[in-house]
């Protein structure tokens, strides 16, 4: 029988911060391919009105509170999903916050909370769930990066250092679980229009105009740029892309 590339009907994925923004777009297009979604967050309202979202286009959802900086809060969701939905395909680490200062003036409580969201999140629902993928017989994993993954920006201290973290890792676990059949890679978006980017537009003057003029595409990004590229990455058309980081920014990154 031929194999669907991208088909992910009796999939489940599990997505942090999938109640808004980025992880919101690619929670919608793992659905429309067919997946069941678990949506993990703090909000629990949001969670639940982003489940009660793609449980209306069809598609079977379940949200999930969980803290994905507590070790215990991690495999207690991962325990659940595996529960509720049979099984875990798919992992997107998504959860993530920004503090904008410069490195002078952040207080170590701030760095911290910033790489514990970021980069320890993803370590622990990883490790959470790769027994699950293991005896599946393999799994995807999708780690959100960003441009500053690549680029320097004085605002963006522990924001850089845990996105530049979250490319390294992926590229370890990619390496480390090559022989279970689990593909782990990174998405970098770009300038993209979510709650997290408007509120640097209202500190950083200027920061609309300067993404404008530097992407080809000339807009910015939206949530729902993200559907494709987080389909092909959990689905078998990606069984062959690991270790990679793929930035989704309109040219950005390219431009001179």
């Amino acid at each position: 029988m031929k194999t669907k590339l991208f088909d992910l009907s009796g999939k489940v994925a599990i997505v942090t911060g999938g109640n808004g923004g980025i992880g919101l777009g690619m929670a919608r297009g793992l659905a429309d391919a067919g997946a069941a979604i678990a949506v993990v967050g703090r909000n629990e309202a949001k969670s639940v009105a982003a489940a009660a979202e793609l449980e209306r286009s069809g598609a079977k959802a379940i949200s999930v509170v969980a803290d994905v900086t507590d070790k215990a809060a991690v495999d207690a969701m991962a325990a659940r999903v595996a529960g509720e939905l049979g099984r875990i395909d798919i992992l997107v680490n998504n959860a993530g916050i920004s503090i904008r200062k410069p490195p002078h003036v952040l207080d170590l409580a701030e760095w911290n909370s910033v790489i514990q969201t970021n980069l320890t999140s993803a370590f622990l629902v990883s490790q959470a769930v790769y027994p699950a993928m293991k005896q599946a017989g393999g799994g995807k994993v999708i780690n959100i990066g960003s441009m500053m993954s690549i680029f320097g920006a004085s605002f963006a201290s522990a924001y850089a250092a845990s996105k530049g973290g979250i490319v390294q890792f992926t590229r370890a676990c990619a390496v480390a679980w090559a022989p279970d059949n689990i593909q782990v890679n990174a998405v970098l978006p770009g300038w993209i229009d979510t709650d997290l980017t408007r509120g640097a537009r209202a500190q950083i003057d200027g920061l609309h105009d300067k993404v404008l003029a530097r992407t080809p595409a000339a807009r910015w990004g939206v949530i729902d740029d993200f559907a494709g590229i987080a389909v092909f990455l959990s689905s078998p058309a990606s069984d062959f892309t690991t270790g990679t980081a793929i930035p989704i920014d309109g040219g950005f990154s390219v431009m001179g």
